[in-house]
């Protein structure tokens, strides 16, 4: 049992292993989540879609760009802040001020843990969302994969015309005469 003394309390969450800490990392979901799938909360993971429900940054809605089990903090895209000296560094709000409004099914772990205790509409419904958005990311790889291979190729044909023109006066003439001797 644990304990009531706030002491112990404090003392077990800092203390907890990685494993149970994943837990602690909970947030509610949204009404139409609520509804459909039967429970108040889950925890967080990379790639959720999270409204920030309290703080500066309250009502702005995105992507879930890592959870720290360490320091019991979720980094959001495009929640950052600015230092003093002009870096920025991304804010990490902890999750009871989270409110999750889509979540992300690629794990297939985690749609079982969600699927526990549902209607079986509700598990094929979870299937189809699932391979949605595998779908989706599978989508988005081969559009990266592409981006970097035009790069690639972009970048080799600038370093091809760099090397073919030359690029001060004197390598000019050296060119000049190397051609008339030819």
């Amino acid at each position: 049992m644990v304990s009531k003394h706030p002491r112990k309390q404090r003392r077990f969450l800092y203390n907890a292993p990685l494993h149970t800490r994943r837990k602690f990392l909970s947030a509610h979901l949204a009404e139409e989540l609520l509804v459909k799938y039967d429970r108040r909360s889950f925890p967080v993971a990379k790639g959720d879609t999270v409204k920030i429900m309290r703080g500066e940054f309250k009502g702005h809605v995105d992507k879930v760009a890592a959870v720290d089990l360490k320091k019991g903090r979720v980094e959001i895209e495009g929640i950052t802040l600015t230092k003093a000296d002009g870096k920025k560094v991304p804010k990490l709000i902890h999750p009871s001020d989270l409110m999750i409004t889509k979540l992300n099914l690629t794990d297939p772990v985690r749609r079982a843990r969600l699927e526990r205790g549902v209607s079986e509409e509700v598990k094929k419904e979870i299937e189809k969302e699932a391979e949605e958005q595998i779908r989706e990311m599978e989508e988005q790889k081969l559009e990266e994969e592409q981006k970097k291979k035009e790069e690639k190729e972009e970048e080799a044909e600038k370093e091809v015309e760099e090397t073919e023109e030359p690029q001060t006066e004197e390598d000019k003439e050296k060119q000049e005469k190397e051609e008339k001797n030819e």
